[in-house]
């Protein structure tokens, strides 16, 4: 066996030395790894919302209220600047994203389009890009008077991003007030915001605050005509009609111009009536808006004002009693409550533009604290049942398999507390899963060791010779796992971007501890005890006498699986998967009675009562927990978030709100398109590897047996009616992953075995082929199995439909390795001098099957 290089050598230890570093702190308490000496590293691994408890909220600003905004503006400032040049006009209007109007007096149109160039001019973006955009431009040539202008979609995309950007600083200022230091808000795409806020109590009251707008300003009512008039007719100008909150709402007839504004708020306090369960807000002034105010009043003392928020007339009191020296005074009659949200709302300022939640998941801090509690048991017992089964079948290297799982676990750990990536459930999931998966990495060396010492070499040469032919299988396997993870990082969202976290930092310290760290350690072990043979205890021999012709029944159970596969496309078609609020939007809320067990019964009826459509109730393990389902409401995002509102109201008194999941039909839609590409660039992503890694023949036979065990785990979907989630997509990217796996390992002989046996029917080849890799094939499947039943069993709930759908999967991905894949090459007939029949019928090809099936 080569020597490895010292440098090498030290290299690999010192990586091993600094995960256990970087890991240590995870083991210890905050306080604990705050007392680490200065030296040391300090970070802990960041805990997701579902394990530590908060809400995940995501925003939308709608593209449709810029337009509007900014139609609405620019239609103020060409009236202005048409009066200001005394051009006369009629009909100036706004539609779509188009500004027209008519100039009375042909003559002055080409000094109307002068005067309007200065709103074509280029406007300098900034860091929204370079250069600069036209926001507005000249639409057409003028016909007769008519003068059209248009809002560039290159300029409403400039101002989205604007919005968003200064959105950014209203939300953090928002959330804190609710008491959150550190919340994590960031932009998604070109008109998303994602606000994760860890820990929060009280996640309606955050809601209700970046729900509003929050733009609030005082203006005069117009007297000149009566409001009456002014909606039945038109409103004089620099007036508009307003309505008030009341139901139903009373109309006003106010000034365009505020007198205060945003600008003239200095500072914002409730303040309680103690005569009366009401509260007040009160507001400091700027000096110029006093002395603004003080004007008005001395030449109008009777004047009334409108309190505007967001449109509607909150109250409208006599402008001396609302507004007296440097103190304004909201009093609407407000509960305690709404007056602090106001005065919030007005020192935080408002938004620049509306915000809507298409997406919400809210995990209460106990179901965080049974989530960890769950994850650590179902990772312990899967650890405990992976290493003895290990060490039961190789003894010593079995030993030697558990240390290099045991440093790739604490590798993982480090390379997420360095990296800050976020631990969540399924990503807890995902390092069960590598658990499991890891062992097929020395499942196929030492498998590979036993074989080469049958050749009698030194034992030097046959340890050397076994790691580096092992390689490429290795390599494969975790490089197929690899690319799932990261196509289900780039369209997944949420918990599932941690499975696909873990799951890809596993796959490469799988390749470190598996491959590099047993190898190191196998060469100690050799040195140390010079040892000519192989140490006793390894068990899998009983696997070597084998000789399943698995072949001679390929036809019957080809046409079985075919026949299944047919049969999940009919389920699909005819019945449909289950799909879960991901995909067809809706709401989930997990509730805990505070007294006593459920009457699930009566629970119903009154959920029935709110008219939100069919609502589910589904009692959970014990008696006093519940889960509801809520069906997707057809008015679009809010009507969503109102239905979860409306039952948080009517049940918060009796019942701990313990999760809610909330998806409105733009995110289950966006959803349902990116799982779907997601599928499919990761079958494209893998079989092109696999294409080039081996040939068309291949690719095209791990195509079919791929599609086979994706259409058999939807039928069983489809079947047991479990629910089709972002979790299903990553159990099925896994599966695929996993199947693939199976099979290249067997391909990776059967290549092999084409060179070495050339006169070997092919039927015969693959059956020497799968029963040199059965013992891999049955222990791989095995500790993948324990691993899962162990999250199946102690996992919790909220994974427990990903465990049992990859238990199936991983069922079938190993049958389809062996009936799909293989038949797949006889029917190709992938043997340039291949000979009919599956009988053996010379004496040489004879003995070269008898060498091959001693060979395990």
């Amino acid at each position: 066996m080569r020597r490895f290089p010292p440098l090498k050598r030290i290299l690999v230890w010192l990586v091993a030395l600094a995960g256990i570093a970087f890991a240590l702190p995870n083991v210890l308490s905050r306080d604990e790894a705050a007392g680490l000496p200065s030296w040391m590293p300090h970070r802990q691994v960041a805990l997701g919302l579902d394990l530590q408890g908060g809400s995940h909220f995501m925003l939308r600003a709608a593209r449709s209220d810029i337009v509007a905004e900014r139609l609405e503006a620019v239609a103020g400032e060409v009236g202005k600047s048409l009066r200001d040049a005394d051009i006369a006009y009629i009909g100036l209007a706004g539609e779509g994203q188009s500004i027209s109007f008519r100039v009375r007096d042909r003559a002055q149109l080409p000094a109307a389009r002068d005067k309007l160039k200065t709103l074509t001019a280029p406007v300098e973006i900034g860091g929204f890009g370079r250069g600069a955009v036209s926001e507005v431009v000249f639409d057409s040539a003028d016909e007769d008077e008519l003068v059209r202008l248009r809002l560039t979609d290159e300029g409403i995309d400039y101002r989205l991003s604007l919005a968003l950007a200064q959105s950014i600083d209203v939300v953090r200022r928002r959330v804190a007030e609710v008491g959150v230091l550190e919340p994590l808000i960031q932009r998604r795409g070109e008109d998303r915001l994602i606000v994760q806020v860890p820990g929060l109590d009280d996640p309606q009251r955050l809601k209700d605050l970046l729900s509003q707008s929050a733009h609030l300003t005082f203006r005069l009512l117009d007297t000149a005509v009566p409001v009456q008039q002014a909606v039945e007719g038109q409103a004089p100008v620099g007036a508009e009609v307003l309505y008030s909150y009341d139901d139903p709402p009373v109309p006003y007839l106010v000034q365009k111009e505020p007198l205060l504004g945003t600008a003239s708020f200095l500072a914002a306090q409730p303040e309680a009536d103690p005569s009366a369960d009401t509260a007040s807000v009160v507001v400091k002034l700027d000096a110029a808006s006093q002395q603004r105010v003080a004007a008005v009043t001395a030449q109008q003392p009777e004047a009334k004002v409108a309190i505007i928020l967001d449109g509607q007339v909150a109250a409208t009191p006599k402008l001396s009693d609302a507004v007296k020296g440097d103190t304004a005074r909201i009093s609407a009659e407000l509960p305690a409550d709404s007056a602090a949200d106001l005065a919030a709302l007005i020192r935080t300022g408002p938004l620049p533009t509306q915000l809507t939640f298409v997406e919400e998941r809210t995990v209460g801090p106990g179901v965080g604290v049974d989530a960890i509690t769950d994850g650590l048991k179902a990772g312990l017992v899967a650890a405990i049942a992976v290493a003895a089964s290990m060490i039961f079948f190789y003894g010593v290297f079995g030993v030697f398999a558990v240390i290099a799982l045991a440093l790739n676990i604490v590798l993982i750990l480090a390379v997420l507390s360095v990296s800050g990536a976020t631990l969540t459930l399924p990503g807890i999931a995902g390092i069960i899963l590598t658990i499991g998966v890891a062992v097929d990495s020395n499942v196929l060396i030492y498998e590979r060791l036993r074989e080469e010492v049958r050749g009698g070499e030194p034992l030097r040469r046959t340890i050397n010779n076994a790691f580096s032919r092992v390689f490429s299988s290795i390599f494969d396997a975790n490089l197929t796992m690899l690319i799932a993870s990261a196509i289900l990082f780039y369209l997944g969202s949420g918990p599932v971007r941690g499975f696909a976290v873990t799951l890809a930092i596993g796959s490469v310290t799988t390749l470190f501890t598996a491959y590099t760290v047993t190898r190191l350690i196998v060469k100690r072990w050799l040195r140390q005890w010079r040892s000519e043979r192989l140490p006793k205890g390894i068990r899998t021999g009983r696997f070597s006498n084998l000789d399943i012709r698995f072949m001679r029944i390929r036809n019957p159970v080809f046409i079985l699986m075919a026949a299944l596969s047919a049969a999940s496309v009919l389920l699909l078609a005819g019945i449909g998967l289950n799909l879960g609020v991901d995909f067809k939007g809706g709401s989930i809320i997990e509730l805990h009675s505070k007294g006593g067990p459920v009457d699930v019964a009566d629970l119903r009826t009154r959920l029935d009562e709110l008219n939100f459509g069919e609502v589910q109730v589904q009692q959970l393990g014990s008696g006093e927990d519940v889960l509801v389902r809520v069906p997707s409401q057809e008015a679009g995002d809010n009507a969503e978030q109102t239905a979860a509102g409306v039952i948080r109201t009517e049940l918060a008194d009796e019942y701990e709100f313990r999760r809610v999941e909330v998806v409105g039909p733009v995110v289950s839609g966006e959803l349902t398109r990116a799982g779907t590409m997601g599928l499919a660039i990761s079958f494209v992503a893998i079989l092109l590897y696999v294409w080039l890694r081996f040939e068309w023949r291949f690719a095209v036979g791990a195509i079919i047996a791929t599609v086979h065990d994706v259409l058999l785990t939807v039928g069983f979907l489809v079947l047991t009616g479990i629910e089709f989630n972002l979790g299903s997509i990553a159990a099925v990217l896994t599966i695929v992953g996993y199947s693939l796996n199976d099979t290249v390992v067997i391909y990776d002989r059967i290549r092999e075995n084409l060179g070495r046996y050339r006169r070997m029917p092919l039927s015969v080849l693959i059956d020497t082929s799968i029963n040199q890799t059965l013992s891999r094939t049955i222990l791989t499947a095995l500790t993948t199995i324990l691993a899962l039943a162990a999250l199946y069993l102690f996992g919790g709930g909220l994974i427990r439909s990903f465990s049992v759908t990859m238990l199936f999967g991983v069922v079938v991905g190993t049958i389809s390795s062996i009936y799909i894949a293989g038949p797949i090459l006889i029917l190709f007939r992938k043997r340039t001098d291949h000979i009919p029949g599956d009988e053996i019928t010379s004496g040489a090809d004879a003995g070269a099957a008898g060498a091959a099936k001693g060979t395990v």
